[in-house]
C-alpha cells in the first residue's frame, strides 16, 4: 500500500486533539506548517509550552527549569494522566518518569518537532495509546537555546534539511554532549538539577547522526547494556531490543550500534561498538543506574523522514516505560542498593571493545574510492541511486578493561580544593560531608605520579592531563573543612568516574587540579650542580645509582634538565606537594 506523505498524514492528526480550531492551530509546529521544510525558532518552543498547559490544564505543566548562557528560559513540559506534578509525589508513588531530550545539538533539531507531535498524541491516546497513565514524561524541546538561535541555512551542510537550523555548540562554544560529567555550562548544570529533582528512569537524547551515505535511517543505543549493573544491563537490552523491534516494523532499519566507520570515509573497515564514558548522556545515566537512551537518526534522510522516525521512537519509549516501567524502576531501585554496598569492592571503571568481529550484511550504496585532486587523499563518492549490501565487520564484544578498588570508607579532599569539588558533588547529587573538625594524621592511599602529560591543545575550555602512576599507602592530616564522600552510596560508580585517575572523565583529567602539576619553584642550574656534587661525593650508593640510571635510560642520559633534577629531588628545598593529587582513599568513615 503506497503511504501518504508524511506531513500530509500528520496534518490529518490534527483534528483530533481538541474541537477548537484555534487549539490545533496553537499546538501546531512551524514544521507541520511547511510539510516539515522548515523549523521554528524558540519562541516557538514557548508559545508551545503555555499552549499545551492551557489545552491541556489537568494533564500539563509548563516550567522553566534554568536560564542559558546569555539569558534565555529552558523550558520542560511536564505531562501525565497520574495527577502526579511533582518530584516528591512521583517518588512517594514510584511513578516512572521519563525524560525526552531534544536539541542538546541544537542543529540536529528533529527532535523538537518529533517530541511535540508525540507529546500531542500522546495527550490525545491517538498514539501510546494510555502510556501517560503509567509514568510521568518530561519533555525538553530544546536544551541548548542559545544554539538554536544562532540560526541559518548551512549551520549543518552535511545533513537534509530543515531549510534553517540552530548551530551545534552553545553560546560559549561548549558541546553539551560532552558535558554530563564536568557539568561547566548553566544549561547542564540546571539539567542535572532537574534529574536529581525527578530521577528520571529513563533520560532519552535525540540526534542526527553525521557520516556516510546508506540506506540504514536510525541508531537506537542503550546503557546499561556494555556495561554497568548486571541486573539494569538485561532490562537495558530488552529495552533496546523492543524499540527497535518497533521500528523495524515501521518499516525503519535500525541498528544497536553507532554507524560511523572504524577507519573515517572507508566502509570496507567496518564498525565498533562500545560503551561511552560519562562526558556523553548515555554514558552518564548508567553510573547513575538509569537508562541513557542514544538516537541518531541519519542525516542524509529528508527532515520529513527523520521526525517521523524520531516520533515513532518516542511513542516505542513511552510505550515500553509504560509497559515494563514499573518492573524496571525496581530493578533500578535494587541496583542503587547494591551500589551502596560496593565499597570495598573491585569495579570496572572503563571498558573496552575487543578484535573479535562477527560479519553483518549492511545496506549501503555502490562508492568508488580515488585520489581527490581537492584533498590529495583517498575519498569515497557514494551513490545513493544504486542500493548495495556491504558485508563488513563489526566488533561488538566489549569486556572491563580498567578495574579499581573503591575505597571502603571513601574519599578525602584538603580543605583548600574543598569548594569547588564541593559545587561539582552538589550538581551530581552525591553525598558528602564537610569535617567539621581537624582530622589527625590517619592512613590513606595517595596517588604516586609516575608521570604527568598535559595536552598540546584545549579542549572544552580544559587543558586535559593525563596521569600515569599508582595508589599507594600514605599517612595524612586533613584540617576543619576538608571534605569526605563517602563509598556507600547509590552513586558510587559515578563517584569513582569522578575521582580516579584512570578514568577518562575523571575531573583531574579534565584540568580542574592542574595547578598541583605545575612545577612553581625550582633551583638553578648552577646551584642544582653544585648540589649534585655534593650529594654524589656524600653518597656512593646515590653516584652508582645516577651511573646506572645514564646507561640504563638514553632519553634520561640526553636530557640535562631531568639529570638536575634528579639531584634536585633530594634537596630539602623539593616542593612535595608537586605532581600531588589531592584527593585520598580511606578505609575510614570519619566521626563528626
Amino acid at each position: 500500500m503506497r503511504r501518504l506523505p508524511l506531513y500530509f498524514a500528520l496534518t490529518l492528526s490534527i483534528t483530533s486533539v481538541t474541537d477548537t480550531a484555534f487549539a490545533a492551530d496553537s499546538l501546531m509546529t512551524k514544521a507541520e506548517q511547511s510539510a516539515y521544510q522548515k523549523t521554528g525558532r524558540y519562541d516557538e518552543v514557548e508559545s508551545l509550552c503555555r499552549n499545551y498547559q492551557k489545552t491541556y490544564p489537568k494533564l500539563v505543566r509548563c516550567q522553566e527549569f534554568g536560564r542559558t548562557s546569555e539569558g534565555r528560559p529552558i523550558y520542560a513540559i511536564v505531562a501525565t494522566r497520574t495527577n502526579m506534578f511533582t518530584a516528591y509525589q512521583a517518588k512517594e508513588k514510584q511513578i516512572p518518569v521519563t525524560l525526552i531530550q531534544g536539541g542538546i545539538h541544537a542543529g540536529e533539531i528533529d527532535g523538537k518537532d518529533a517530541g511535540f507531535l508525540a507529546l500531542r498524541e500522546a495527550l490525545d491516546n491517538s498514539a501510546a495509546k494510555d502510556a501517560l497513565d503509567k509514568q510521568i514524561l518530561i519533555f525538553v524541546p530544546v536544551f541548548n537555546v542559545d544554539g538554536l538561535e544562532r540560526f541559518g541555512r548551512w549551520n549543518r551542510p552535511n545533513q537534509t534539511g530543515p531549510e534553517e537550523t540552530g548551530w551545534r555548540v552553545t553560546a560559549q562554544n561548549y558541546n553539551l554532549n560532552r558535558d554530563y560529567l564536568k557539568a561547566d555550562t548553566p544549561e547542564m548544570q540546571a539539567m542535572l538539577r532537574l534529574i536529581n529533582q525527578w530521577d528520571p528512569l529513563a533520560v532519552i537524547d535525540l540526534h542526527v547522526t553525521d557520516g556516510a551515505k546508506f540506506e540504514h535511517d536510525v541508531s537506537i543505543q542503550v546503557e546499561p547494556v556494555h556495561g554497568g549493573d548486571m541486573e539494569l544491563r538485561k532490562a537495558g537490552k530488552l529495552f533496546q531490543d523492543k524499540v527497535i523491534a518497533d521500528l523495524t516494523r515501521q518499516g525503519s532499519l535500525p541498528q544497536p550500534f553507532y554507524m560511523s566507520f572504524e577507519k573515517e570515509d572507508d566502509p570496507k573497515s567496518g564498525f565498533q561498538d562500545g560503551m561511552p564514558t560519562p562526558r556523553f548522556s548515555h554514558g552518564y545515566f548508567p553510573l547513575r543506574n538509569r537508562f541513557g537512551m542514544l538516537v541518531e537518526t541519519h542525516s542524509w534522510k529528508d527532515y520529513a523522514t527523520r521526525v517521523r522516525i524520531t516520533h515513532n521512537a518516542i511513542i516505542s519509549v513511552l510505550e515500553q516505560i509504560a509497559q515494563n516501567g514499573s518492573d524496571w524502576k525496581k530493578v533500578a531501585n535494587e541496583a542503587d542498593m547494591r551500589s551502596v554496598n560496593m565499597a570495598g569492592q573491585r569495579i570496572p571503571l572503563s571498558y573496552k571493545t575487543t578484535d573479535k568481529f562477527r560479519m553483518i550484511n549492511f545496506r549501503g550504496y555502490e562508492y568508488t574510492r580515488k585520489p581527490s585532486e581537492i584533498s590529495g587523499t583517498l575519498m569515497t563518492r557514494y551513490d545513493d541511486t544504486r542500493p548495495q549490501i556491504w558485508t563488513v565487520k563489526l566488533r561488538d564484544e566489549v569486556v572491563p578493561d580498567v578495574m579499581i578498588t573503591l575505597p571502603q570508607g571513601g574519599y578525602l579532599v584538603p580543605p583548600a580544593f574543598a569548594k569547588m569539588v564541593a559545587e561539582k558533588l552538589r550538581i551530581h547529587g552525591i553525598q558528602f560531608q564537610p569535617l567539621s573538625s581537624a582530622l589527625g594524621e590517619v592512613e590513606v592511599e595517595r596517588f604516586q605520579t609516575s608521570n604527568a602529560s598535559f595536552a598540546s591543545t584545549s579542549n572544552e575550555n580544559h587543558q586535559t592531563l593525563k596521569l600515569e602512576g599508582n595508589w599507594v599507602n600514605d599517612k595524612q592530616s586533613f584540617g576543619k573543612g576538608s571534605l569526605f564522600i563517602p563509598s556507600a552510596q547509590p552513586k558510587a560508580a559515578l563517584l569513582a568516574a569522578m575521582f580516579e585517575p584512570q578514568a577518562q572523565d575523571a575531573l583531574v583529567n579534565w584540568g580542574y587540579f592542574n595547578n598541583m602539576f605545575e612545577k612553581k619553584e625550582y633551583m638553578e642550574a648552577y646551584v642544582a650542580e653544585d648540589v649534585a656534587r655534593e650529594q654524589l661525593a656524600a653518597n656512593p650508593e646515590l653516584k652508582m645509582a645516577f651511573e646506572k640510571k645514564l646507561k640504563a635510560e638514553p632519553d634520561f642520559a640526553k636530557n640535562p634538565e631531568a639529570r638536575l633534577e634528579f639531584f634536585a629531588r633530594r634537596h630539602p628545598s623539593w616542593d612535595q606537594r608537586y605532581q600531588q593529587y589531592p584527593v585520598y582513599k580511606t578505609s575510614l568513615v570519619p566521626k563528626q
